[in-house]
């Protein structure tokens, strides 16, 4: 979402092919290999029914931003329009078959996931396939990761949302028994209150 120009128009080949994705996941990865972490990337699946709102408010938020982003190119307001361009990134099949291929090009594992690619990283990390999951979302952990790893971002900053704030964050690991234990609760239980603080895993 980020890789644009100084407009928001995303990077293009000289074809006019959209390549803003493929820079930032060669960049990425080749960043992580550097460091001797082997990921494997797992692809979202088909989302489930109960998700359709959420999906559906999505979509609208990024007409929105559509709208936002054209009326501040008109009047010149380069800084919003670029704001507003990133809110209105689509994934396109294209663009995830684009990605596959070039990660099998590096060497580096995919999996195509039948759903949320949470559950299917939890799942994994579950069965001791992978050593953990990296995620920004915490979905994993209700999906019963043994362990989370949190901002694995090469950069080491994070930008704020709605905010041109950016501030140094660390990677985290949070073991899902040992904070289980320190809040004596129960998985079920981090369940019920993730649903009632109100979670798209729910």
């Amino acid at each position: 979402a980020s890789i644009r120009t100084s407009e928001g128009f995303p990077l293009t080949d000289s074809r006019g092919n959209v390549v803003s994705h493929l820079k930032g996941l060669f960049n990425r990865t080749a960043n992580l290999l550097a460091e001797g972490v082997r990921p494997i990337y797992i692809f979202d699946g088909k989302p489930h029914e109960l998700k359709k709102g959420t999906l559906e408010l999505r979509r609208e938020r990024k007409e929105k931003a559509q709208d936002q982003w054209e009326h501040a190119l008109e009047i010149g307001d380069l800084e919003m329009a670029r704001t507003k361009a990133q809110q209105t990134s689509r994934l396109t099949d294209e663009m995830v078959d684009d990605a596959k291929r070039l990660l099998h090009l590096m060497g580096v594992g995919w999996i195509q996931a039948p759903g949320e690619g949470e559950a299917q990283a939890s799942h994994m990390a579950r069965k001791g396939d992978v050593y953990g999951t990296a995620s920004q979302d915490f979905d994993t952990l209700l999906f019963g990761c043994p362990l989370l790893i949190r901002n694995l971002a090469v950069s080491g900053k994070r930008k704020l949302p709605g905010k041109r704030v950016w501030i140094n964050v660390k990677p985290e690991m949070i073991e899902l028994g040992s904070t289980l234990a320190e809040l004596e609760v129960d998985r079920s239980q981090l369940i019920d209150m993730a649903i009632m603080i109100g979670t798209d895993f729910n």
